[in-house]
């Protein structure tokens, strides 16, 4: 059987989907054939937008930026993680974790399957399934550096709180009332644990549908995944290009 392709990635556009407090994403033109003989665009973004990772040094100043990491981190063959059915909000425990981790090992990409990308560009979006800490200890013990997940972060998204009644309605009906998040900052317990790694250890968010790969490897077809971001100096993350290959 041909090896196949598989894009990842969110297109990126104008007004996208974008972490609470992020950036807004604008792309406009900047030079025109029409004035300029050749088309260029003008992009404003945040380093967190669309498809992308997350270097250690998002969560913390000591810890290695996006350039300090070896290009090994950003691909790999994957082992996917089959979590979809679950509540909106819900934890993703190391019990869950247990077959996939059972294969994983040094050198895998760890997808994190969970179906919320069927949510993207709607506020269901926020209410996402998200690691425990546990689950990122987990992880790590398995000697996996690299983790993605279909969803906007591997830790719980905050609540919009009442400067949005809307979503925050919608996002009620959604979770259960001894589910609702507190006001709190988030702590992103999942990604210290699992950018903290030793040698550091990379997140990818917002990948798309993981359905495809999950019938690849069912059906026992090899998947590598690359993940390799834009070279920013210094940076916290960048956006990728996510694309997978069934052996």
């Amino acid at each position: 059987m041909a090896a196949t392709l598989v894009d990842l990635t969110h297109q990126v556009t104008t007004a996208m989907p974008v972490y609470p407090g992020d950036p807004a994403v604008l792309l406009e033109p900047a030079l025109t054939t029409a004035t300029a003989g050749v088309n260029v665009l003008a992009l404003h973004l945040g380093s967190q937008s669309g498809t992308h990772v997350d270097a250690p040094y998002h969560v913390d100043v000591t810890w290695p930026t996006l350039d300090g990491l070896p290009l090994e981190r950003f691909t790999g063959p994957a082992v996917v993680a089959d979590l979809r059915g679950l509540e909106p909000r819900a934890e993703l425990t190391p019990e869950l974790l247990a077959p996939a981790l059972e294969r994983a090992g040094a050198g895998t990409v760890l997808l994190l399957a969970t179906g919320w990308a069927r949510h993207w560009g709607t506020d269901a979006y926020l209410a996402h399934p998200s690691l425990t800490a546990e689950a990122a200890e987990a992880i790590v013990a398995a000697g996996v550096r690299t983790v993605g997940v279909d969803a906007l972060s591997v830790d719980p998204t905050p609540d919009p709180g009442p400067g949005d009644p809307a979503v925050a309605a919608l996002l009620a009906d959604l979770t259960d009332e001894h589910d609702q998040p507190g006001a709190a900052e988030p702590t992103l317990a999942a990604h210290r644990v699992l950018l903290g790694a030793p040698g550091g250890g990379v997140i990818a968010e917002n990948l798309t549908d993981l359905r495809e790969l999950l019938d690849a490897q069912q059906a026992g077809r090899p998947v590598e995944v690359s993940l390799f971001p834009l070279r920013l100096v210094a940076a916290d993350g960048a956006p990728v290009r996510a694309v997978a290959r069934l052996g």
